[in-house]
């Protein structure tokens, strides 16, 4: 698993208990979420906008405020973005979505929105250049990680490794510190998290048909039951 420990933890509890007694679960994050001590000037916004969990859990560290309205990407944000105390509205699967609804809905007065340091979509400039004005702030900071000692090792093993790759920030990473000779099949969220993952030699890249967690897991499950059929294969080793 290549994601912040606790969304690793937090996808494989959601997986079929049979594929869970299939793996063998190695945890290698490659990023690492540090929220940066930064004043958050939202006093003057009718509306934040949140494109990922990280960003909701930052904003929730500095304290801002709650009773602003916040527009979300995804299930998993809007998620985060509730429990955490907003009443959050889900515009959209992706950042271009979003971006879409918020020009249709036309929201009154400017929005914030509070990202990483490394962030796509370019949604508050999208915004803006479309009549809706949208300042950007960065509340942290996705460090950037090699492979953990148990990832290196296995990586040299002759077993099949799934890896589910969730941005095209962490798949740019994989794919320039990756060095196994294990056979390799990837899951890859989006087409652009897919992307750099194929100067790669791999035996499978499956592509998620929407980008959120649940289609990953369906992606997941059917890269273990391939690798459960080669191995059962007669020659295997």
């Amino acid at each position: 698993m290549t994601r912040p420990r606790a969304a690793s933890d937090r996808f494989v509890a959601q997986l079929p208990a049979r594929i869970r007694s299939a793996v063998e679960v190695i945890h290698s994050p490659l990023l690492k979420i540090e929220p940066l001590e930064v004043s958050i000037a939202a006093d003057t916004s009718a509306g934040l906008i949140f494109s990922s969990a990280n960003g909701v859990n930052a904003a929730t560290m500095l304290d801002v405020d709650r009773d602003l309205p916040a527009y979300c990407v995804g299930p998993a944000t809007t998620e985060a973005a509730k429990a955490a105390g907003w009443n959050p509205q889900m515009l959209g699967a992706t950042a271009e979505e979003l971006v879409a609804n918020l020009l249709k809905c036309a929201p009154q007065g400017s929005l914030l929105h509070l990202r990483g340091e490394h962030s796509l979509g370019n949604v508050a400039e999208r915004l803006t250049n479309s009549g809706l004005t949208t300042l950007e702030q960065s509340i942290y900071r996705q460090r950037l990680l090699p492979l953990s000692d148990a990832a290196t090792q296995i990586a040299e093993r002759n077993l099949p490794i799934i890896a589910p790759i969730f941005s095209p920030r962490t798949a740019r990473q994989f794919a320039d510190i990756w060095a196994g000779t294990a056979p390799l099949l990837l899951a890859a969220i989006s087409e652009a998290t897919a992307w750099p993952l194929n100067s790669l030699t791999f035996v499978r890249l499956k592509i998620a048909r929407e980008p959120n967690s649940d289609q990953m897991q369906e992606v997941v499950k059917k890269l273990v039951k391939h690798a459960l059929r080669v191995e059962s294969a007669p020659g295997a080793d």
